[in-house]
C-alpha cells in the first residue's frame, strides 16, 4: 500500500508539540509524502493558539515543491450536543477540520453522551474527520458511529499514536478492530494519521498499518493512497488552487 499523506499533525503552535512548521514540512518532504496537513489544537486546549492564528492561515502557500501543505484545526468536541471551540464561520474556511474528544476539554460523564457528541458533530458539513475515536474512556457503539460517518461523508481516523505503548488512550487496538469491522460492512473509508507532535513522527503510521494488515482491511477503503478520494472529504479544493 502506498502511503501518500498525513492529515493530522501539530507544531509548537499547539503548545505541547515540539517542532516548527518548517521542521514538519521538511520531514514530510524527506519521507516523500504528497500531502501534509498541519492541524493545530483549537483554542480551548490549554496552551494552544487563539482564533487569530486560524484566521491568518490564508496567507500561507499551499504548495511547497511537490508537497501539498494544508492548514487546518483539530477542534475540541465540548459536549454531547457536538459543540466545538471555534465558530463555524471560521473553521469552514480552513483546509481540513478534525473533531476529537480530549480529556482537558470534554467533561461528559454519561456513557450515552459520547456517541451523541460524535453523531451531532458529524452533522456539520465543514467537519471532515473524526479524530481518534478509539479511547476506551469514552466508549461508543461503533456500528452507529460508522453508520453516521457513512451517511454524513466523514472520515474516521485510525490514529497511529493511539496504538503506541506511550499512549494514554485505553484499549485502542481492540476498539479499532471493532470499528474497522463495521467500516468494512458499510464500505466506510478511513484515514490513517500520525497525530505527530514532533517532526520525527510525521508520516509514522507503522502501528496503524500493522493493524489494518492484521485485520485484512480493504486497501480501497483507506484514503492515504488516493489523494483524489482524500480531497473529496475535506474543505480544500485543489482544482481551485491558484498558487
Amino acid at each position: 500500500m502506498i502511503d501518500l499523506l498525513d492529515s493530522h499533525t501539530h507544531t509548537i503552535a499547539s503548545g505541547h508539540a515540539y517542532s516548527t512548521m518548517n521542521d514538519m514540512i521538511a520531514a514530510a518532504q524527506k519521507k516523500g509524502l504528497s500531502i501534509l496537513a498541519l492541524t493545530e489544537h483549537a483554542p480551548d486546549m490549554p496552551g494552544t493558539c487563539y482564533d487569530g492564528y486560524f484566521y491568518n492561515l490564508k496567507i500561507l502557500p499551499r504548495k511547497r515543491g511537490d508537497l501539498w501543505t494544508l492548514f487546518g484545526v483539530e477542534l475540541n468536541i465540548l459536549n454531547r450536543n457536538g459543540d466545538v471551540d471555534l465558530e463555524e464561520d471560521l473553521y469552514k474556511t480552513l483546509d481540513v477540520t478534525i473533531a476529537s474528544i480530549h480529556p482537558p476539554t470534554y467533561h461528559e460523564a454519561d456513557p450515552d453522551a459520547h456517541l451523541e457528541a460524535y453523531l451531532n458533530v458529524m452533522k456539520c458539513p465543514y467537519i471532515n474527520i473524526i479524530g481518534h475515536p478509539d479511547d476506551g474512556r469514552y466508549p461508543v457503539d461503533y456500528k452507529r458511529l460508522v453508520e453516521a460517518a457513512a451517511e454524513h461523508h466523514k472520515l474516521l481516523e485510525v490514529n497511529s499514536s493511539s496504538l503506541a505503548p506511550t499512549t494514554f488512550r485505553q484499549n485502542a487496538c481492540e476498539n479499532y478492530k471493532e470499528m474497522l469491522s463495521w467500516c468494512r460492512k458499510y464500505d466506510c473509508p478511513v484515514i490513517v494519521n500520525s497525530d505527530a507532535h514532533a517532526d520525527c513522527l510525521v508520516g509514522d503510521h507503522r502501528r496503524a498499518w500493522d493493524l489494518l494488515w492484521d485485520t485484512e482491511f480493504p486497501a480501497e477503503l483507506v484514503v492515504n493512497s488516493d489523494p483524489e478520494m482524500y480531497f473529496s472529504y475535506i474543505n480544500f479544493d485543489p482544482s481551485g488552487f491558484c498558487g
